[in-house]
């Protein structure tokens, strides 16, 4: 495993350049699997977690199975201070009794002030520590006023209950505007932001703010660059296995020709080299010229056995100028 500091320019710690997501454990992951997945991910020197506050709520479970899991398995094992946690709010249903959904008219709790506090306290409750090391705005709220959003952030911050703060599905504009209200406010600004992003890449949608584009990760290189620390973190960097499954339909918006030709040079490439096409795409994330976070999802010891195999593996110039080129 490698490591790599991410902070706010305030705060700062160390974390593992994988982040363990654990978005099915206690649902379709069961209990003593997900146990076991995390004992390995820790036992291979994995650190950094990533949870909601509404994980598989829309499949079943009631939206914290996986933070209660989370709380469960740091009861017993004692290693809350080896870990670093995030987990999000501001994504589970308003009213429980309506369809969770992102379109008009959207039913999420949103990113107002008391709705972060309360959310904040209760992951704390379900985990069963007494901060958390990240805590992300799930979900961005045009509905919410940023300055409310941001202070609230910053209050969590100030008493203690969050480390780094950040957000998710979100336009660019809209992270460069919550920092700068941010420093307006003299709090720490986000130093995370957390989207999709794997080696395809959708077509060009308007509508599409939970990618990672390319202008978000020269911002992040700047800013960082300039002393106000921004990490970039991926979700679903393989796609739910799409990426190497026929049997798997690639995601809304990716299947077009440079998709099937870009995965045509990536099993390329692994097959070359000796390793996986998922080991390889966490490479080519990690090795970037802004490095990301990718949050791998496995079901499996032997499928996080595989993803471990992606954290210390080097793209030399020639085959990442390969990847890129296509």
């Amino acid at each position: 495993m490698r490591y790599r500091t991410i902070g706010d320019g305030t705060t700062s710690f160390e974390v593992s350049t994988l982040c363990l997501g654990t978005m099915y454990f206690g649902t379709r992951t069961d209990e003593a699997t997900s146990r076991a997945i995390l004992d390995r991910f820790v036992e291979a020197g994995g650190t950094f977690l990533d949870t909601a506050n509404n994980y598989n709520g829309w499949g079943g479970g009631h939206g914290r199975d996986s933070e209660d899991v989370i709380g469960r398995w740091l009861a017993d094992r004692g290693n809350r201070d080896s870990l670093r946690i995030a987990t999000k709010a501001g994504a589970a249903k308003k009213d429980p009794n309506l369809p969770l959904q992102h379109v008009p008219p959207t039913n999420y709790q949103g990113l107002g002030a008391e709705t972060l506090a309360t959310e904040a306290r209760e992951s704390l409750r379900h985990l069963g520590v007494d901060h958390l090391d990240a805590y992300y705005g799930h979900v961005d709220d045009n509905d919410t006023p940023l300055a409310e959003t941001v202070g609230a952030f910053g209050k969590l911050q100030a008493v203690g209950l969050v480390g780094v703060t950040g957000i998710s599905n979100v336009a660019l504009h809209r992270v460069v505007e919550a920092r700068e209200e941010a420093r307006r406010q003299g709090v720490a600004p986000y130093g995370l932001v957390q989207q999709q992003l794997t080696y395809p890449y959708p077509r060009p949608d308007v509508g599409r703010h939970n990618w990672a584009s390319y202008e978000l990760l020269d911002y992040a290189r700047a800013s960082s660059e300039a002393g106000s620390p921004l990490a970039v973190v991926a979700y679903s960097p393989l796609m739910q296995g799409a990426l190497v499954r026929d049997d798997k339909p690639l995601w809304d918006g990716f299947d077009h020709p440079t998709t099937h030709e870009r995965l045509r040079v990536l099993r390329e490439v692994a097959a070359e080299i000796g390793a996986t096409p998922h080991q390889v795409v966490l490479a080519w994330l990690l090795g970037g010229d802004v490095p990301v976070v990718p949050i791998i999802g496995p079901s499996s010891v032997a499928q996080l056995d595989e993803l471990l195999g992606g954290a210390e593996l080097d793209l030399d110039p020639e085959l990442r100028a390969r990847l890129d080129a296509v």
